[in-house]
């Protein structure tokens, strides 16, 4: 049996040089409103069940670049185009996520222009990455609970503390989780962020997403590998605080797999 012909993973700055040689067709297959947030110039955004229109449309040798939030879901797509003879398929390690703090830190690792407005305008010091104004609130906790894709990035880039702990004992996640805002929640991950941090009720971010009836949020958490079952002070896990029916059938499924691996 022959083996099946495999894509190629490729780092941020070898994917930019690839676009900038041309002739490439770029593969967004992260949601519709993460895409419109931001993306690669000239990508194209798709589902799975786009693809049948992706492969009969477009020529075996024309190279594909596909990517999504952190560079897990892509090499399933990169993959199936492989299997239907694209000979030139590369996944991008990181997803957009790496692109944004790629684009955000070229050539300097210091924050860039826009970053040191940013911080201004908030109030921070300009080269203060790491400040913290009333609560314990970071520019980098600020920034993650608007959804700010392009100022995370520039901020992790530059040094700031993904797990620095506000007034009350919760990080920069939270934030995020707070606003909902997904691909953020990503780049957090990616940068190593402490996932399962408890603030000073003992509760983690997956318990705020479930008490606040966020499936996506609670979701995303699980694909990062959440845990389900640290509980509060007052004896409480994810699954009692679980608000939606939604947010109870993700946490009893986690739980389900945790117990059978």
């Amino acid at each position: 049996m022959s083996e099946r012909p495999a894509f190629r993973p490729i780092s941020a700055a070898a994917a930019e040089a690839l676009l900038k040689a041309g002739g490439v067709l770029a593969l967004d297959v992260r949601d519709r409103a993460s895409f419109l947030e931001g993306h690669v110039e000239g990508a194209r955004n798709i589902t799975f069940s786009d693809l049948a229109q992706v492969i009969n449309g477009t020529s075996r040798a024309k190279p594909v670049l596909v990517y999504c939030y952190h560079g897990f879901a892509s090499r399933e797509y990169a993959q199936v185009l492989c299997d239907f003879g694209f000979r030139a398929v590369h996944s991008l390690e990181g997803g957009y996520a790496a692109w944004a703090a790629a684009q955000a830190g070229a050539g300097a690792a210091t924050p860039d222009e826009a970053v040191h407005r940013w911080l201004a305008i908030q109030g921070f010091p300009q080269d203060g990455v790491n400040a913290a104004a009333e609560h314990g609130m970071t520019p980098l906790m600020r920034a993650c609970r608007e959804g700010l894709e392009a100022i995370v990035a520039a901020l992790l880039v530059a040094g700031a503390k993904v797990d620095a702990r506000n007034a009350d004992g919760n990080t920069a996640l939270w934030l995020a989780c707070v606003g909902g805002h997904l691909p953020v929640i990503d780049a957090l991950v990616a940068a190593g962020c402490a996932i399962d941090n408890r603030n000073d009720n003992g509760a983690t971010a997956l318990m705020y997403a479930a008490s606040a009836g966020k499936a996506e949020v609670v979701a995303r958490l699980l694909a990062h590998g959440a845990d389900t079952r640290p509980e509060t002070l007052d004896g409480f896990s994810a699954l009692d605080l679980a608000a939606t029916r939604d947010c109870l059938d993700l946490l009893r499924h986690a739980t389900r797999a945790k117990i059978q691996a």
